[in-house]
């Protein structure tokens, strides 16, 4: 009996519309990697080559983002500026590790083989601080965060079958949002080495239609969008933190070192990945191999790198790269 885990989007009785749940555990004893989707109104449904019993869900917090509010009862009398401020010590006891939603954080760690893609918002800094900025960030993000969802749907389809759907790759398991990106795992368990090459060129697509198709729609909405999505990868292993809300890895920070390596849009590291049987000779050679220093990883990493990125580097920029 083999452990897993999936994700699927969708509706359910005890969640919201379109929270992810994860599906606890499954019999994976004659598992292919070809992978279906189906989707209903009622409740979220993922089917496989071959089907298996949904058990138990449970949400999943898909933004990861933590606050701590306080019901404005529990202040003992009226808060004025420059004041004391008195707060019920129940409510003031409120504030602990538990405000970060990781649940028992004491739990022992789960180790997954994982594929970590940073995708960062060149320019997004300034885009905020343009005049009245709480105007347009709300409608830029939205709209964005609902084009990269779509889009890696989009780049994940292989073939539509009445209602399931056949992928090139699977879909990620976690998904954190990260104020100007986001990042994204894949479990890479069940996934062999084409679908992991197809993974990598799907990424890279995402990135140019980001320049191609959302950004020249958006400067039709606000002023100044940011003008390039940028995306690092990286393959390794990741480890959950207390309930499995959040994971940390080395692979999770080589991916957001790489995402604005010394000028590169995209890149991703070769430790894992083999590019030269994983794809045909005419999609390697879109392709360069470089060594780089990345900092706080190493000083002779192996990267790949679109030809045409590298290519459109300054001249400066190129000579913090070397060939292996």
């Amino acid at each position: 009996m083999a452990r897993g885990c999936a994700l699927w989007l969708g509706y359910s009785p005890t969640n919201r519309p379109g929270c992810l749940v994860r599906r606890r555990d499954r019999d994976a004893a004659n598992h292919k990697a070809l992978i279906f989707w189906r989707f209903t109104y009622s409740q979220p449904i993922c089917v496989y080559e071959n089907p298996f019993d949904l058990r138990l869900a449970e949400p999943i917090n898909s933004t990861r983002m933590s606050t701590f509010k306080i019901d404005p009862t529990l202040y003992v009398g009226k808060r004025k500026k420059d004041f004391t401020i008195t707060l019920q010590k129940p409510a003031f006891e409120l504030f602990n590790p538990a405000v970060l939603g990781l649940g028992d954080i004491t739990q022992e760690s789960r180790t997954v083989a994982a594929i970590a893609a940073f995708f960062d918002l060149q320019g997004f800094t300034n885009f905020s601080k343009q005049i009245d900025s709480h105007l347009s960030i709300p409608l830029f993000l939205n709209e964005f965060l609902e084009w990269i969802f779509s889009a890696i749907r989009s780049e994940s389809q292989r073939q539509i079958e009445e209602d399931v759907v056949r992928l090139w790759h699977d879909l990620p398991f976690l998904a954190k949002f990260m104020g100007d990106g986001v990042l994204f795992l894949w479990n890479t368990e069940f996934m062999g080495s084409i679908a992991q090459h197809n993974l990598i060129r799907s990424l890279y697509n995402i990135c140019t239609q980001y320049e191609t198709a959302f950004y020249p729609s958006m400067r039709r909405k606000v002023v100044d969008p940011p003008l390039r999505l940028r995306c690092g990868v990286a393959k390794g292993s990741v480890f959950s933190v207390g309930n499995g809300e959040d994971y940390v890895g080395p692979c999770i920070n080589m991916a957001a070192r790489l995402q604005k390596l010394f000028g590169l849009s995209f890149a991703f590291a070769r430790r894992g990945f083999d590019p030269e049987s994983g794809w045909k000779p005419e999609q390697l050679k879109k392709w360069v191999l470089k060594v780089a220093s990345i900092r706080g990883i190493g000083e002779a990493e192996l990267i790949y790198t679109p030809a045409e990125v590298f290519e459109a580097l300054e001249a400066a920029e190129r000579e913090n790269f070397r060939d292996p």
